[in-house]
This record gives structure tokens, C-alpha cells and sequence, in this order.
């Protein structure tokens, strides 16, 4: 990709925003400037709205096959593009090179998976129970639908949204993070470069978020949001939509618990922990946030995660060896600072980092904090930035306890030797997703999503095609 476009991509254009004004991109590792982009006003919003409504029934009208080729050259495009793209990632976001390609080729898979999806949007039919008429159901898309995505993931967040709403057959308007613009719009030059229709993909950076984004909920031209975020810009994004009775799905925030059992590989535990808790330097609704571990082996797994976590060179992205790149923003270091300053105040120790670096950008050190009181700040919000507060525990039902004493309920991640206990305890874990033994868990191909606060709804996976869609049933004899 020789030049990032930098305008809004409304209708199938690139456009100055509405009143002239640019957002200011700065780069994580430096906090100096890189890029500017356009600010989307609300009549911009209206205008990409209108755009949306106007190629919707075309786009719902294009066979699956046709949906499914589009998706499939755009992965192509993206695959081409791995490394241009991982690069302006690190850019903008902060994020180590080793993470962005990983990102990318995530990103990348969701238009693959929706691509074959597409061809599936599968209906039923069925003979009613008195046995007057036949039920038909069919699955149609939902509609115009708008898509609000984090600076954490820039490329995977949009992906994971825009794959599925394309193959359901809904046309979208993208509203990217302002931190993170660039990913965004890259991406709507590979759709453009594809030959998407005009209008079927628009992205709108833009600092005006909530009245932007407001004023298109209130469109009745738009039926879908789908927003990942924090669980507080949730609430209000799903007040804003109940005016209009907006279809929602919710990505919201996360407080990972880590359990490790005694009878856990500890190298395996420590592994999957720095997967879990550093993948991208720790800034993930699914990091790792809370480690309850059984107390025969607290200390030494304490031990050896400090070891793995000092063992991390911190840097810029984009240098070799790094293997911990800047948090995106100063507020994000200094709430990082603050949380570990009064979790420390509480009565934790610092086993390891425990300071903000004196240096530019906006760095934070690997952290591992021990014996922390169960009621210390660090465990009660997420913690996004690379800290890992250790709590010891002494039964399994104290895990579970401790582990569910959450409102959210995204992931949680489970160590053991024992087959049947790491089954037992998933099942009584109030998360959408367990990773047993694993310190990963996202997939393309698997339903992400979490309960109580950490959302509605799911992505990925055929039940994310389906968050796209309405079902109309056709009541028929013959």
C-alpha cells in the first residue's frame, strides 16, 4: 500500500470531512505526530447513512456466491498487503511487529471464513404441529448497519464485524477508534480496490463519536449497531439505540481470571500466562486480568512468571527483539501507573516493574505483583497494560468463587492436569468463552462473546453471520 488515504470513504468516495477539520494520529512509541485524517461531522454520518440505505437493496439482492467473491479478493488483497498493514499498525497502535502480523493474518481470516459463510445462510422448513400449514423460516439481512470499533485491534475488530454483515447481506458504516484511524481506512481502500459497490462499505474516523454516532442511531434508516468497546460506552450506546429499538450486539469490557491448579505443567501455565496477559502488551478485552493460584505452587509460579515477564526486551514495535511496545496513549500509561500505585498501597508487592519508564512515548514495564489483597483496585477493573496481579487461593471452590466475583464475564483460562476438574470448573465459570489448558481463544470460525456485562451477542462463527439477519417466518399450506 504506497499511500494510507487519509479522508472519509463515504459512498464509494474519498472525502474532506464536512467542516475541514483532521484528527491528529500520533505514533505510541514517540508521541509525535505521523498522520492526520478528516474528523466526520453528524452530517457526514447522515450522509454515509443515506449512502448505506441507497446500496442496501442492491447488496441484498447480489447472489451469496457474488457476496462471497468480494470477500474473497478483499483477503487475498489483505494477505498481499500483510506486511504494509502490520507496519502502519505499529505505527498508530504501538503494538510490537510480531503482534500485527499476527493481527493481520487474524483480520484477514474473518473475510475468509465469512466468504465460505456467505453460501450458508441457512433457513428451515417445517410442518406445523396441528398440521395445517408448513413453517417457513427464512434468515434476510438486518440492514443498514452501523459498526463502532477499539484502537486495540484496528484491522481484527473491523474485520470481525464488516465479514459478516457483507455475507449476511447488510451494507455498513464503519466509525474506526480515533487513535487508530489509519487501519481502518486502509481497509476500505482494499474494498475500493476490490470493486465493492458504492456505498456498501463506508468508514468514517471521527472524534465527535457519540454525537455522530447518535445521530445515526436515531436514523431509521439504520437497524443494526455493533460496537466493541467498554462496558460504560455500552451502556450508553444501548440507551442512544432503545429511541429507535436498534438491533445491538455488544462487545464490552473483560476481567480475565487465570486459574492454575497444583496439579498444572507450570511451564505450560507460565506459556499460556504470557500469551494470555501480553499479547498485545496486555491491551485486550480477553488479557488475562486476575491469576488465583492454588497455594502449593503460588510462589513458584509467581517466580517463574516474573522470569518470562523480565525477560521481555521494551521498545518500539518496529525494532527487533522487542517484545513489549508502548500502551497507545499517556492516559492509558497513566491509568496503568495509577492502578498498580494503589493496588501497591493496599498492601501488594512488586515482584517486578512497578514504575512508569522515563522515556519518550508512552511506555509501561512488565509488572507482576504478589500476595494482593482479594478487594485491591487491580482486580476489581481491566486492567489493559501489562500487569499481572497473583492471588493465591486454597480450594476449587474458592477459584470458581473468587473467579466469577466479577460483573463481567468475557473469558476465563483454566490450568490443570486433571481433565475432569479443568471440565468441571469451565462449566461453572460465568464467562461466554474458557480457555482449558490454552492461553489463547479467539478463532474465526468460533462464537466470541461473553455474559453478564462483558456483552450481547457473538462474533465469529456461523452465530455471527446470524447476528446480521432477521428471521421472517411465512406461515404456507400446499
Amino acid at each position: 500500500m504506497d499511500k494510507v488515504p487519509t479522508e472519509l470513504f463515504v459512498g464509494g468516495r474519498w472525502r474532506p470531512s464536512g467542516d475541514g477539520s483532521r484528527i491528529e494520529v500520533l505514533d505510541p512509541s514517540t508521541g509525535e505526530r505521523i498522520a492526520d485524517t478528516a474528523d466526520a461531522t453528524v452530517q457526514d454520518g447522515l450522509d454515509a447513512v443515506g449512502a448505506a440505505a441507497a446500496a442496501l437493496p442492491g447488496w441484498a439482492a447480489t447472489a451469496p456466491r457474488r457476496r462471497a467473491e468480494l470477500l474473497t479478493r478483499v483477503f487475498e488483497l489483505m494477505t498481499d498487503r500483510a506486511e504494509e498493514l502490520a507496519e502502519l499498525i505499529v505505527l498508530e497502535n504501538g503494538k510490537t511487529l510480531t503482534d500485527a502480523r499476527a493481527e493481520v493474518s487474524y483480520a484477514a481470516e474473518f473475510f475468509r471464513w465469512y466468504a465460505e459463510e456467505a453460501v450458508r445462510g441457512l433457513g428451515s422448513v417445517q410442518t406445523a404441529p396441528s398440521g395445517a400449514n408448513r413453517i417457513l423460516v427464512l434468515r434476510q439481512p438486518v440492514g443498514v448497519s452501523v459498526l463502532v470499533t477499539p484502537w486495540n485491534f484496528p484491522a481484527a475488530m473491523a474485520t470481525r464485524k464488516i465479514g459478516p454483515a457483507l455475507a449476511a447481506g447488510c451494507t455498513v458504516i464503519l466509525k474506526p477508534a480515533s487513535d487508530t484511524p489509519l487501519t481502518a481506512l486502509a481497509v476500505a481502500a482494499l474494498f475500493e480496490e476490490a470493486g465493492a459497490p458504492d456505498g456498501v462499505v463506508n468508514v468514517l474516523p471521527s472524534r465527535r463519536s457519540g454525537a455522530v454516532v447518535s445521530a445515526m442511531l436515531d436514523d431509521p434508516r439504520v437497524r443494526k449497531l455493533s460496537f466493541t468497546g467498554s462496558t460504560e460506552v455500552g451502556r450508553t450506546l444501548l440507551a442512544a439505540a432503545s429511541r429507535t429499538v436498534v438491533n445491538c450486539s455488544m462487545e464490552l469490557g473483560g476481567n480475565a481470571p487465570f486459574l492454575v491448579f497444583a496439579d498444572a505443567d507450570l511451564d505450560q501455565a507460565v506459556a499460556g500466562a504470557m500469551v494470555a496477559k501480553m499479547r498485545n502488551g496486555g491491551e485486550a478485552c480477553t488479557a488475562a486480568n486476575r491469576f488465583y493460584v492454588e497455594q502449593p505452587v503460588a510462589a513458584e509460579f509467581t517466580r517463574r512468571l516474573a522470569q518470562a515477564m523480565d525477560a521481555l526486551t521494551v521498545g518500539p514495535g518496529l525494532e527487533p527483539g522487542v517484545g513489549l511496545g508502548p500502551l497507545v496513549n499517556a492516559a492509558s500509561r497513566d491509568k496503568v501507573a495509577q492502578l498498580v500505585a494503589d493496588t501497591v498501597a493496599a498492601g501488594a508487592r512488586v515482584v517486578t516493574g512497578g514504575e512508569a519508564l522515563d522515556r519518550p512515548g508512552f511506555y509501561y514495564p512488565p509488572t507482576v505483583l504478589a500476595e494482593v489483597p482479594p478487594d485491591a483496585p487491580v482486580l476489581r477493573e481491566e486492567v489493559f497494560g501489562p500487569v499481572a496481579p497473583v492471588v493465591a487461593f486454597a480450594t476449587e471452590d474458592e477459584a470458581v468463587r473468587l473467579a466469577n466475583a466479577t460483573e463481567y464475564g468475557l473469558v476465563s483460562y483454566v490450568y490443570t492436569g486433571d481433565l475432569a476438574r479443568g471440565l468441571r470448573v469451565s462449566e461453572q465459570l460465568d464467562s461466554g468463552m474458557v480457555g482449558l489448558n490454552r492461553g489463547v481463544v479467539s478463532d474465526p470460525a468460533a462464537p466470541f462473546g461473553g455474559t453478564k456485562q462483558s456483552g450481547i451477542g457473538r462474533e465469529g462463527g456461523h452465530e455471527g453471520l446470524l447476528e446480521f439477519t432477521e428471521s421472517k417466518y411465512i406461515a404456507v399450506s400446499w
